[in-house]
């Protein structure tokens, strides 16, 4: 791979594919060229970046002669076309769909977590679900120091999970509420404003877990390389633009109390404690918006386990930034 690379963006013109150049802007990501690529309809506009304007090319099968990180943000599908053509080609793929993340031989990496996994990619690397990495983040430091035997979370999941068109619905139907309108349900089939709802992934017949839950669960056993971890998950959606939150319920293996959780997550990478118990100030989707930490509050023991055996967490972390673009980033830098 040479240094700086030749980067390519599947999928630039969406939420996704321009958070990766926001951040590779802002963490001085080196290029010696940069390609960007979406679909016929995007391919021919142009805009200015870091100083030099770029023509958007329309992605193809010659798109990737010459690239050494593709990273991909273009959908489950694309993703399966391409993504074996750009590492044919000598890229190696950052892959943000859940097109390649249960193969057993591709890597599946939260650098916070499993760094090391990047080590042995075959050409594609699968970036995790949005809701696993902000999960992960946050259980990983408390299941290495005492194990974690358990895991029962509750996603808040905001729009920016489906795409800048469902962020771009809930303010419509903000304006449609406000001016007395019919509501525009274009996305979702419901009002979003001023409701809650299952998340709008298909629900498993059988087992009635939805498919963003069931990604949680095996996903979390594959990236801490830890099948007997139980896990169990609600996906809910909320009317907030950007950041999901969870709330956390950890049983685990070795005592451990809230004052020496506290100090284990303020240590770890990736974590910023947001537990203001006189203040009633915790960690809140505004607040994580736009930031690359996932913010960590409501630490303290379940009291409905024996003590020392329980605890209760509330995280929130941008769905865009370390739920997908940063997390990518984070793995081409360590490529590199």
């Amino acid at each position: 791979m040479k240094n700086p690379p030749v980067v390519a963006i599947a999928g630039v013109t969406g939420a996704v594919g321009q958070e990766f150049l926001r951040l590779i802007e802002q963490r001085k990501f080196p290029f010696s060229e940069l390609r960007m690529l979406a679909s016929a309809r995007s391919a021919g506009k142009t805009f200015d970046y870091l100083g030099k304007t770029y023509t958007i090319e329309e992605l193809t099968a010659d798109s990737f002669d010459g690239v050494d990180i593709a990273l991909f943000s273009a959908g489950g599908a694309i993703s399966k076309e391409f993504g074996p053509i750009a590492a044919k080609a000598g890229a190696v793929v950052i892959d943000n769909s859940s097109a390649f993340r249960m193969d057993p031989d591709t890597p599946l990496v939260v650098p916070e977590v499993n760094a090391e996994a990047v080590r042995r990619h075959k050409g594609i690397i699968a970036n995790p679900n949005c809701s696993t990495i902000i999960m992960n983040v946050a259980v990983w430091p408390i299941h290495q120091a005492v194990g974690v035997e358990r895991v029962v979370v509750s996603t808040y999941q905001a729009a920016s999970g489906a795409g800048a068109a469902a962020m771009d619905e809930l303010e419509q139907q903000a304006r449609d509420w406000a001016a007395g309108d019919a509501i525009t349900q274009d996305i979702f089939g419901r009002q979003y404003i001023w409701n809650l709802f299952s998340h709008n992934s298909d629900i498993d017949p059988l087992t009635g877990y939805n498919t963003e839950e069931t990604k949680m669960i095996k996903e979390t056993a594959k990236i801490f390389g830890d099948d007997d971890l139980r896990v169990s998950v609600t996906c809910v959606r909320v009317p907030v633009l950007r950041a999901h939150c969870e709330s956390i319920n950890l049983t685990l293996k070795k005592p451990l109390d809230e004052n020496a959780a506290r100090e284990l997550l303020a240590a770890a990478p990736g974590i910023r404690i947001v537990d203001d118990r006189v203040g009633n100030r915790h960690p809140e989707p505004l607040a994580a918006s736009h930031e690359d930490d996932v913010l960590v509050g409501r630490i303290r023991s379940d009291a409905g386990q024996a003590p020392g055996m329980g605890l209760e967490i509330f995280v929130a972390g941008d769905q865009i930034r370390k739920g997908a673009a940063l997390n990518a980033i984070q793995i081409a830098e360590l490529l590199l």
